[in-house]
Parts: structure tokens; C-alpha cells; sequence
């Protein structure tokens, strides 16, 4: 097997258009959610979400296209024969809203595969192109494939691009299943009440360190480890024991060939459910004992991103590690019980070489990577 290098991340939230602008308001304990003007939102649950700034819908085009001009432009460059895999839940979903609506709009854009289309078009890529759409989890699905297809010599190169916009139809249908929080989320609070929509973009460019070494990209991160499972449960809501994530945990853990005791931090789904939270939470205490490392959530900051979160969440987990700083959990003021030792509104230090970030979706999916930050010569 190959080593998986990240030789390149970037992100677009609605907390800045790039890793330091989003790590930045992260860890300053800010939140990028506010009231939704983009849509009427009077007869919802919730007035609140993670909205781009400056993201309108405009002409027939989807707004994906609009976010993913902001991704690609921080792109300076990926070898040519790079695979890409894009992750997404709904691709462009606005543009099926304004058609229903008798609306101008281009039916290429509401296709999952159009985005890894224009980005291989916008790169100059050759390699195949491919799209993951496995609920929230979609994007830590699409770096596990990616790094998979590099470690065991498929590609030299993989560009994985994740993307999910704010649109009427996400807000009203998480309005009907009751889960939309009325103020900014509060991940892994006592008082939580449920999640906030929000919208995003990342990519991450993995490689081996021949490829790495020829294009002079300095490399600073490791995938060593990774892991997909299902709870086969119930269509939205979690195996509330956490079996599921558990399984994919340890997955990762026997795959990055280190000890439990060696992860440093934990970059949780957290979007702020009763549900999720809980879930997690037991999952978490299950798999580590009464060891766990801490844990956070940015989604208090820039809301839930669905397909495009575990993207933004690796990336963002590259920052912790270099600055080995635990961020705080944003909207958690009062932890749930048993979350009060591992989870912070506060920013704290990190113990250790590995972070594990894992995200978990509708349909019993669950996804688990570890990094680590490599020691360069």
C-alpha cells in the first residue's frame, strides 16, 4: 500500500471564503449562521442557517456554480491525469425548485455528475470522474474511496471536491421532520433543539509521495486510516447506541495500524439533534472507554453542510492539528451529561498526532478518517 498524502485542502462557508477565514472565525468563537433572506422562511420552523454571503440564486444557472467558482479559484494547480471525486447530496437542487416554479433554469445542473464535469473542465483533468452521494456522510465516503484508490495504486492522484447549497427545498423538508433548531444550533448542549442549515464547498488533493515529490507539493498531512459502515436501523434516525459509527471508528483505528489511546481529538458530526448528539455521544463512550479524547463540532459556526461537511471537517481538522488546539464546540454552553469533561465552549490543547473526524447520515451511513501530520525530511 501507498502512503496517502494531502498535498492541497481549501474551503468555501458561510464563515469565509477559505481554510484560514473559516479557522479563524472557528476559534474565535463567533457563529456565521443568521436569519435566511434568501428564501420566505415565515411559515418554517426556523428562520436561521449557515448561508454563503453573497450566494443569490441569479439567471438559470445553479448557485453551485456560483460556490464552486469561489472552491476552484483557490485551486492553483493538480497533475493532469488526477482522478476526480466529487461529493454531493442534491448537487443543483435549486434549479429543480425553479423549474416547478416555471422558472428559467439548466437541467445539466440539477445532475450529481455535472460537478465533477466542470471542475475536470476547469482543472484541464484527464482521469475518470466519479460522484459520491451517501447522505451527510457523502464527503469522508469520498476521501476514504479517493485515499483507498491511491494507497492501493489505482490512481497517482485523486481531487476530491464536496458541495451542498441552502435552498428552499432543504429548509422546508427539514421544517417538516421537526429538527430545524429556532437559533443557531447548539451541538452536544442539554438544551439543543436541532440543526441549522448551511451551505458549502472543499476539496482536498490526495496523492502518493512519488506524485507529491514530482510536482513539489509539500504535503503536510497523512490519511492513514479510514472506515464506512451502516447501522440498517431506520431510514433518518440513528441506532441511538451508536453500534453503527462504532464499527466505522474501529475500522479506521485497525486501518491506521495505532492505538485508541493515540488519537489526539475528535472532529464529531454534532448537528445539534437530540438524536445525532446522543447517538455520538454513546458511540464515542463505547469505542474509547472513559478515555475519550475531546471532541468538537463546528457546525455551531457554520451550520450543517450535508454532503459537503466531511470535506470542510478534514480540512478544518489540518488546522487542528497544526496548531494542535482543540476549537471550541460553538452553541454549547451547558453539555449534555457525559459530555461535560470532552466537550468545550472553550478552545484547548491538543494531545497527541492523530485526529479522527467522522460524520453520519440519513440511511444508517457512517464514515470515519484519521490524519496525522507528516514529519517532512
Amino acid at each position: 500500500m501507498r502512503e496517502v498524502l494531502i498535498a492541497d485542502v481549501g474551503v468555501v462557508t458561510a464563515a469565509g471564503n477559505s481554510l484560514d477565514a473559516t479557522w479563524n472565525t472557528i476559534r474565535s468563537g463567533k457563529t456565521a449562521i443568521h436569519e435566511i433572506d434568501r428564501f420566505p422562511i415565515k411559515t418554517y420552523r426556523s428562520r436561521m442557517g449557515g448561508a454563503i454571503p453573497g450566494i443569490k440564486p441569479s439567471g438559470a444557472g445553479s448557485m453551485t456554480g456560483l460556490v464552486l467558482k469561489r472552491l476552484l479559484d483557490q485551486i492553483e494547480r493538480i497533475p493532469r491525469d488526477s482522478m476526480i471525486v466529487t461529493a454531493t447530496t442534491k448537487a443543483g437542487i435549486d434549479n429543480l425548485e425553479k423549474m416547478k416554479r416555471g422558472l428559467p433554469f439548466e437541467a445539466y445542473d440539477i445532475l450529481p455528475y455535472s460537478i465533477g464535469e466542470k471542475v475536470a473542465a476547469k482543472l484541464g483533468a484527464t482521469g475518470c470522474t466519479w460522484n459520491v452521494s451517501a447522505a451527510c456522510a457523502s464527503s469522508t465516503v469520498a476521501v476514504a474511496e479517493g485515499a483507498a484508490m491511491v494507497a492501493y495504486g489505482k490512481a497517482e492522484s485523486v481531487l476530491v471536491c464536496c458541495i451542498d447549497v441552502l435552498t428552499e427545498f432543504i429548509f422546508s423538508g427539514f421544517s417538516a421532520l421537526q429538527i430545524l433548531s429556532p437559533v443557531p444550533c447548539m451541538p452536544f448542549d442539554r438544551g439543543r433543539t436541532g440543526l441549522s442549515p448551511g451551505e458549502g464547498a472543499a476539496f482536498l488533493l490526495l496523492m502518493n509521495p512519488d506524485c507529491a515529490r514530482r510536482g513539489d507539493y509539500s504535503a503536510e498531512y497523512i490519511v492513514v486510516g479510514s472506515g464506512i459502515s451502516n447501522d440498517a436501523f431506520h431510514i433518518t434516525v440513528p441506532d441511538i447506541n451508536g453500534r453503527g459509527l462504532v464499527r466505522a471508528v474501529e475500522k479506521a483505528i485497525k486501518a491506521a495500524r495505532i492505538g485508541k489511546d493515540e488519537i489526539g481529538g475528535i472532529s464529531a458530526h454534532g448537528t445539534g439533534t437530540i438524536h445525532n448528539d446522543l447517538m455520538e455521544l454513546n458511540a464515542f463512550r463505547t469505542a474509547f472507554g472513559s478515555a475519550c479524547p475531546p471532541l468538537y463540532s463546528i457546525k455551531g459556526c457554520v451550520g450543517h453542510t450535508f454532503g459537503a461537511s466531511g470535506g470542510i471537517e478534514l480540512a478544518v481538522a489540518t488546522r487542528v492539528i497544526a496548531e494542535q488546539t482543540i476549537p471550541p464546540t460553538i452553541g454549547c454552553r451547558n453539555p449534555e451529561p457525559g459530555a461535560e469533561e470532552i466537550v468545550s465552549l472553550s478552545s484547548r490543547p491538543m494531545q497527541g498526532k492523530y485526529m479522527l473526524v467522522t460524520n453520519s447520515g440519513f440511511g444508517g451511513i457512517n464514515a470515519a478518517v484519521i490524519l496525522k501530520r507528516r514529519i517532512l525530511q
